[in-house]
């Protein structure tokens, strides 16, 4: 199999090319309920889902960033119906839903809505257990790190209440399952060709946390090459796949211009 390429194509048919059980992680966003026109081109979720299940190692990952569309002030529920249908119909354990926290717009609703701040990110699992995870590297300081302080007693079901703890508070904790990107898109002019993108520091944290150094990253909706850039800065291995010449282009020019940029990158 090769990697450290880009494929111009349509995923459905070029997944069929990978081999099984070859792939470590999956990090991609789906042209999901034709919010923009990707040059025209639409997507087949539930196939795309059942080629990434066999191409995936036991113990790979999905994980995807999606949201729903509205019309006539109801959500689509795409991203619900994907959850369902790859764990029910093709195999999948959702390993966690976080929360991508953006900072929205107001947008033509802004009297009839709430501001959307935030997009879906589940996390799919093929077999008993993740292969590789280490949730290290997605640690954030700790508002009282370093102090010692005494709580966590916690109500008891008979409405009695444990008795409360002394510890020194940990410098670095988990980050739990809302995710903070309030970078506005990384402002990078190559990015901006295409009509819709994520921070690259989503694939750079997804990756250091499923995917072993030397392993292989697979984006089947590659667009602006950030999946593969971060694969390149963290030495893992890369297969990008775009059914646009256009953005399998740019995503090359961002391997050529921004993997050499990682310093000014975070």
């Amino acid at each position: 199999m090769k990697t450290n390429v880009i494929i111009c194509g349509d995923s459905c048919k070029v997944l069929k090319d990978i081999p099984d059980n070859s792939i470590d992680l999956v990090v991609t966003s789906p042209p999901y309920d034709q919010l923009r026109t990707y040059n025209g081109y639409t997507v087949d979720l539930h196939t795309i889902g059942t080629e990434l299940y066999r191409v995936l190692k036991d113990g790979g990952v999905v994980a995807m960033v999606i949201q729903d569309s509205t019309k006539d002030f109801g959500k689509s529920l795409t991203s619900f119906r994907t959850i369902v249908d790859w764990c029910d119909n093709i195999g999948f354990k959702l390993f966690e839903t976080c929360i991508y926290r953006k900072n929205g717009t107001e947008g033509a609703w802004w009297t009839q809505r709430f501001r959307v701040d935030h997009e879906y990110m589940p996390i799919f699992l093929k077999g008993r257990r993740p292969k590789y995870f280490n949730k290290e590297p997605l640690k954030v300081p700790s508002k009282h790190g370093g102090k010692t302080m005494t709580g966590s007693g916690n109500r008891r079901t008979d409405g009695t209440t444990s008795k409360t703890v002394t510890r020194e508070i940990n410098v670095m904790k988990c980050r739990g399952t809302i995710w903070n990107y309030l970078m506005a898109g990384d402002k990078n002019p190559l990015k901006r060709k295409h009509p819709a993108v994520f921070p690259d520091k989503i694939p750079y944290d997804f990756i250091q946390c499923f995917c072993p150094e030397g392993g292989v990253v697979l984006d089947p909706f590659v667009g602006c090459g950030s999946t593969a850039v971060m694969a390149k800065i963290l030495n893992r291995k890369y297969i990008g796949i775009d059914i646009s010449q256009e953005y399998c282009e740019l995503a090359e020019k961002r391997l050529e211009v921004d993997a050499a940029s990682v310093t000014t990158l975070f």
